[in-house]
């Protein structure tokens, strides 16, 4: 009988809680959404990198630096509960920020698996500097420019790169229900934090 009573209790007090509340948040509807992978070629990084910390590298010091290879597959997952239509991508190319990740990639421990800071700014929403290149429909996709390649999409003169610029892609999600997801929190991103999501990845310059 006190087990019966207790329970009633409970549940009178949860249903008083519930008709207690005013305010309707908007997390509280939320939904799910699918999001891009990128798997970085390491092997064509004109200097060593982690595949966790999705980024390559091209070397100033190389003469030859406008042939450097910079590589990368994206894909997508949705979780069985969201399918992507197509992805959009973006390019551009970025003078180095104020305060730059270092080099050789610092990894964070215990684990010495994940970089101990994001290698490209974060969330990774697109700008105005930010061009579409293509809407890829068919995964996984494969993309492989050299230095001078990604010069002329920018627009930009190679002679004119320093270290710790970089070029940067950018996805954009069209899901199947007709979702366009074109943001992304930090929380998705972040390498650093062995985030799942890769709404960015890219290749920097350096003179090693």
């Amino acid at each position: 009988m006190q087990m019966k009573n207790l329970i009633l209790s409970i549940t009178c007090v949860l249903l008083a809680l519930s008709a207690c509340k005013k305010v309707d948040y908007e997390w509280e509807d939320y939904t799910y959404t699918a999001l891009p992978l990128v798997t970085v070629d390491t092997a064509m990084s004109a200097l060593p990198t982690r595949q966790t910390a999705k980024v390559s590298f091209f070397n100033l010091r190389d003469p030859n630096v406008a042939n450097q290879r910079f590589s990368f597959t994206l894909d997508w997952i949705g979780y069985g509960k969201a399918t992507v239509a197509s992805i959009e991508v973006y390019n551009s190319f970025n003078k180095a920020e104020s305060s730059v990740p270092a080099y050789p990639i610092v990894m964070s421990y215990p684990g010495g698996m994940y970089p101990n800071i994001a290698q490209f700014p974060l969330p990774g929403n697109l700008n105005a500097t930010d061009k579409l290149y293509e809407t890829v429909t068919t995964f996984p996709k494969t993309y492989t420019f050299t230095a001078a390649q990604l010069a002329t999409l920018a627009g930009i003169n190679l002679s004119s790169v320093a270290v710790n610029d970089y070029f940067i892609f950018k996805f954009v999600l069209n899901l199947t229900d007709g979702r366009r997801i074109a943001a992304y929190f930090s929380n998705v991103a972040d390498e650093s934090r062995n985030e799942f999501g890769d709404p960015r990845t890219g290749v920097r310059f350096k003179n090693q």
